[in-house]
């Protein structure tokens, strides 16, 4: 990753001038002066190199890297395949209080072999550094505000001005690739999790309306309830909205666990933006009243000069008028907008919706909390390793972990019993900030637990609250890297009343908005996740 560096003297610069003088008048030695001969841009790329993290989460097929440039328009984290010969070669800074894993050989930034007047500069460089994650921060609170601006506040059944023009296309942009479905991942065969549009095969087990329902079949499923939505209109003059149902996120699927070239796994992209180009509504306002629905992580579609995963389809120049409706958005793309993951409850009516509410409020929560996922045995210090550890040394009934390398987690069942009967579920981010599990757990009524702001709080402002106590506990992640916090006895201290009051918000306020209908749901007393996203984006249409 380049590092642009401005000739004019920033304050950091200043900064470093003025301790110049004072720590060779300390040292007066030749190593102080030699180092302080050495130019100030060299003097930064040592200190970044001394100061990056070595370590990489790898899990399962996935490498976990967070990386970020001085404008911190990416401090974020990227999801990367773990194949044969492939290498991640940025560079890394780590200038985030998230998940900051950085690449393989560098030196620990906590080694006490660092020269004195390279910390010097290290200083000056962490006051630059300071500034720019709060200017960045600062950006993405505007876009979530801009966002929210967008809200619509009342369950609007008038389609008046209001139309939905849903594009025909060619069968291979969306039809054909759901029929390569025994062939997308290898070890698995992804075709049963495309039945009953899409929301997979029946779980009588948790009731009849719950399904096996994958975390990546989002556009399928928008899809079939945007062909029944009351606004659809085929007539393109009539319509407000133009939904482009593109399964991009099953595209890029199959190209992930195979050697495919950049050319391959970004044609089918182009070939879609070449179809749209030749459509007049397209032409009319850029894209500007279009929306695409994808099923996967953003950081798939934005492919970085010497990555091998994913596409550039977010990238292309096109694209950044449109609106993009993601699991998971690049908190500094303002027209990403995430939306929750689906789950495996698919409501039919408002009945359903009661029904399953006056089940979970009422359930017998035995454990305090729970945490169902994986360790990272190649990582002792990683904070999911040492959430286990205060997990299993909690006590009896304290924390319950459902180790997820067992199998245990392969269908939702184990997993969402084991949400209904905690108090706490513990949601620290996966292979991404975002985890399909934070969902599960709020669908149980159990009340997450997270560990990193971007897993939630800066990614859902239409589904979520801004005032994220009302549903959540924030334990910051670096302070149990640091054992400064023992999780267990932290959620130990939360009154039973103050549970019961974040419960009630989320069973009876937040849960109707976050599962997705089925694909013939009517509802009248709720909105679901999909109707909320759907009357935003009409809201957003007509105000501009």
């Amino acid at each position: 990753m380049a590092i642009s560096v401005s000739k004019k003297n920033t304050r950091a610069t200043k900064k470093v001038e003025e301790r110049r003088d004072s720590c060779c008048g300390f040292f007066n030695s030749l190593l102080c002066r030699v180092i302080f001969r050495v130019p100030a841009v060299i003097l930064l790329f040592v200190l970044i190199f001394l100061w990056s993290s070595s370590a990489t989460i790898i899990s399962g097929n996935m490498v976990h890297v967070c990386v970020s440039s001085r404008k911190l328009n990416n401090l974020y984290c990227l999801s990367a395949g773990a194949q044969p010969n492939f290498e991640i070669s940025l560079p890394v800074v780590r200038n985030s209080s998230t998940s900051t894993e950085a690449m393989p050989g560098a030196i620990n930034r906590e080694t006490k072999e660092t020269v004195q007047p390279v910390a010097v500069v290290k200083n000056a460089f962490d006051d630059a550094r300071d500034d720019e994650v709060a200017i960045a921060m600062k950006s993405v609170e505007e876009q979530l505000e801009m966002q929210r601006s967008w809200i619509s506040h009342s369950n609007n059944q008038n389609c008046d001005e209001r139309g939905i023009f849903v594009y025909d296309l060619p069968p291979k942009f969306n039809k054909d690739l759901i029929s390569q479905c025994n062939d997308m991942i290898p070890w698995t065969d992804f075709c049963r999790y495309f039945t009953n549009d899409a929301m997979g095969e029946p779980i009588p087990k948790l009731g009849k309306n719950w399904y096996q329902t994958h975390q990546y079949s989002l556009e399928p499923i928008f899809h079939s309830r945007v062909l029944k939505h009351p606004c659809r209109v085929y007539n393109e003059n009539e319509a407000k909205l133009f939904y482009v149902p593109f399964y991009g996120g099953l595209d890029i699927l199959r190209w992930h666990f195979k050697n495919a070239t950049d050319d391959v796994k970004d044609a089918l992209a182009l070939e879609l933006m070449k179809w749209l180009q030749q459509q007049r509504p397209w032409l009319k306002n850029s894209g500007k009243d279009h929306v695409f629905v994808l099923g996967k992580i953003s950081w798939d579609f934005r492919r970085y000069r010497g990555s091998k995963w994913g596409n550039q389809f977010l990238e292309l120049d096109q694209m950044q008028n449109p609106i993009k409706i993601l699991i998971e958005r690049q908190p500094w793309h303002p027209y990403d907008v995430g939306v929750p993951h689906p789950t495996s409850f698919h409501p039919h009516s408002d009945d359903d919706i009661v029904s399953w509410q006056q089940r979970i409020i009422g359930s017998r929560r035995k454990h305090l909390t729970s945490f169902a996922g994986a360790t990272r045995p190649e990582l002792p210090d990683n904070i999911r390793t040492l959430l286990i550890d205060q997990c299993n040394s909690a006590g009896e009934g304290k924390c319950h972990f459902l180790d997820c390398r067992s199998g245990q987690c392969a269908g939702p069942e184990t997993v969402i019993e084991l949400f209904t009967e905690s108090e706490f579920c513990l949601q620290p981010p996966g292979d991404s900030p975002t985890r399909k599990s934070l969902f599960d757990s709020l669908v149980a009524g159990c009340i997450p637990v997270l560990f990193d702001p971007f897993t939630a709080y800066y990614q859902y402002p239409w589904h979520l609250p801004e005032d994220r106590s009302k549903f959540s506990v924030f334990v910051d992640q670096e302070e149990v890297r640091q054992r400064k916090v023992n999780v267990v006895e932290r959620l130990m201290k939360v009154p039973v009343q103050e549970r019961e009051d974040i419960r009630s918000y989320i069973v009876y306020e937040l849960l109707p908005g976050l599962v997705y209908g089925d694909s013939d749901s009517k509802f009248s007393k709720f909105q679901d996740a999909f109707t909320i996203t759907m009357n935003n984006l009409l809201e957003r249409m007509t105000r501009l």
